[in-house]
């Protein structure tokens, strides 16, 4: 298991093996992704949507309506406060 340590700036050095398997160098961009609360996924901004296809299967069933939509919208600004 690879493990990192966050700086007193909320910086973390990813680790060699973890950068190896996302095909991440210097100067990439990663995107974390909350998969459940408390729980992210570290995805490359490198990759293609094609590589990315079924990271979030089994997340929703069905697609959000936009009732469900403008009610994560609010709950997301009214946190953002």
């Amino acid at each position: 298991m690879a493990t990192a340590t966050i700086t007193s700036k909320g910086q973390v050095t990813i680790p060699v093996q973890v950068r190896n398997a996302l095909g991440v160098d210097t100067g990439d961009r990663v995107e974390f992704v909350e998969v459940k609360k408390g729980e992210f996924a570290i995805v490359a901004l490198t990759r293609s949507l094609r590589e990315l296809n079924g990271l979030y299967r089994g997340r929703r069933s069905k697609p959000a309506s936009i009732a469900e939509m403008d009610a994560a919208i609010a709950r997301g600004a009214a946190e953002s406060r």
